[in-house]
């Protein structure tokens, strides 16, 4: 089998506030194949962006990672400096952020934008540049991308800077992408667009894409794999038929039930009653347990171990033990094919 493009290992990383240290990332493995699209879903504040920039070294300087390996294809990067960094991103790191407006340079033609990306790390003439530069805009799908490539962002509507932001991450041929709530901020059609976008950008290049969202519905579209994070801390990866149709941690039925697909006509959407833990003193055992109805004594005071339900599908939760009770668990969505 191939060597993932991406492996965390046990990762861990901390903040240090004038309140005391925030742990924002808590013990995370995991791994992205190439080709492959893992989608990383979660509330707000869950550690999901923080654990991606991470990886790039974007965080401020009040970030420390207290411990773990990050490897990108195959090699060691946890101790890169600035200098060492600046050489992969762009290159074999590249990112897309939710709003494209903080992204570009609102006084710079597009196509100088793309070009300055691409000049940066190939060693190419302006007339070369300019040339991938027109085929970066036409690759995601911007009409005339010959006139459009010496136009300033405001000339054009939120869904093609998007897609302007997009051909910049692509520029140089990066192997991982990590698309940071990059459809957020679009309306329903555009937000479809740029999805299949994404996926065929994925199958013409071979890409290995990081999604990072808090809309299962947008998920459920684009992923080959899912991590659920919570707290902090991963507590349920698997393939998205796994985590869609097999969830086993209380927390992804509460997220599945809450969509609105989910909910019937007139009804209330559900909730997650309470809140998340503030990570300046997270609890000793399950983080969600005071959210959890069917939480165990052991959840508030051991943290549980994540637990093999196939050799794809992971779940972190004390329900899974062979000591725990018996529960009904919810059937939250049916296969098609049964």
């Amino acid at each position: 089998m191939a060597e993932p493009m991406l492996q965390l290992k046990n990762l861990s990383v901390s903040f240090d506030t004038k309140n005391g240290e925030v742990e924002a990332v808590r013990d995370v493995s995991l791994t992205l194949n190439k080709g492959e699209i893992l989608a990383i879903v979660g509330e707000s504040g869950c550690g999901k962006t923080v654990m991606s920039q991470s990886v790039l070294k974007l965080l401020p300087k009040t970030s420390r990672i207290k411990q773990g390996r990050i490897i990108v294809d195959g090699e060691d990067i946890t101790d890169y400096k600035e200098k060492e960094m600046r050489k992969l991103r762009g290159g074999v790191l590249s990112m897309v952020f939710q709003d494209p407006m903080t992204t570009l340079n609102p006084t710079i033609p597009i196509g100088k934008q793309i070009t300055e990306s691409i000049m940066k790390h190939n060693k190419i003439s302006k007339e070369e540049a300019k040339k991938r530069g027109v085929e970066m805009l036409n690759l995601v799908g911007i009409n005339q991308p010959e006139e459009m490539f010496a136009l300033q962002p405001h000339f054009f509507s939120g869904g093609m800077r998007q897609r302007c932001v997009l051909a910049i991450a692509l520029a140089s041929n990066p192997k991982i992408l990590f698309a940071d709530e990059a459809t957020t901020a679009l309306d329903v059609t555009v937000q479809a667009k740029i999805l299949n976008l994404l996926l065929d950008i994925r199958d013409k290049t071979g890409i290995s894409i990081v999604f990072i969202s808090h809309d299962l519905g947008v998920v459920a579209k684009i992923a080959d794999r899912v991590a659920v994070m919570y707290a902090g801390k991963i507590v349920e990866i698997g393939t998205a038929a796994d985590v869609f149709y097999d969830p086993r941690h209380p927390y992804v039925w509460g997220l599945m039930a809450a969509l609105p697909s989910l909910t019937k006509a007139g009804a209330c959407l559900a909730t997650i009653p309470g809140m998340p833990p503030v990570m300046l003193n997270p609890p000793p055992g399950d983080a969600f347990a005071v959210r959890n109805k069917f939480a165990l004594a052991i959840d508030y005071a051991e943290m549980p171990p994540m637990y093999e339900i196939s050799p794809t599908h992971y779940a972190a939760t004390w329900l899974l033990d062979e000591k725990s009770p018996q529960i009904k668990r919810p059937i939250l969505l049916k296969r098609m094919d049964q």
